[in-house]
């Protein structure tokens, strides 16, 4: 056996057989342990593909970030190339619906390759107080959208302080 037999050309490529025909145990082990792993990360998009099946939309597009500050949870949104129009928001409970369609420019037939995305989407993420619904702000400009959740007053004086006992 060679050098070369012990390294894989891909994870998908078949293995090199002996000889005599038997596949070698190490590769039979290898591609086994490669199944186990694949199995166990399929419900998780982590970046471990190969790009022809994930998504920008299915590992959380838009990006975003959440700021926890004393009066209110602020929301802001990377979404590069759309419109206001595009754009959905919605508040249910404690939960923070973005939505909305990235549409492309023009159909372009002649284009081989692209790593720009395009269709719908959706986060929901939950902001963890009771809002004030009425003075929710939301801006969108640039392609970043910033929304500004007050918090409850009410909700937040319900808040117990438990004393630890020693």
């Amino acid at each position: 056996m060679s050098i070369r037999d012990l390294i894989p050309m891909g994870r998908r490529s078949a293995a090199p057989a002996s000889s005599s025909g038997i596949e070698h145990p190490f590769f039979s082990l290898r591609r086994d342990v490669d199944r186990l792993f694949d199995d166990m990360f399929k419900g998780f998009d982590m970046g471990f593909s190969n790009g022809a099946t994930s998504s920008a939309f299915s590992s959380g597009w838009p990006s975003v970030e959440v700021s926890d500050e004393e009066h209110a949870v602020r929301v802001t949104a990377e979404l590069p190339g759309l419109q206001e129009n595009d754009i959905e928001l919605l508040l249910e409970d404690d939960v923070l619906t973005l939505r909305g369609e990235k549409r492309a420019e023009k159909q372009d037939t002649a284009k081989q390759f692209s790593e720009r995305f395009y269709g719908r989407f959706e986060r929901r993420i939950r902001l963890g107080y009771d809002i004030d619904q009425d003075k929710v702000e939301a801006d969108f400009k640039n392609g970043v959208l910033d929304i500004v959740l007050p918090k409850d007053p009410s909700a937040q004086s319900r808040v117990k302080r438990i004393p630890l006992r020693s």
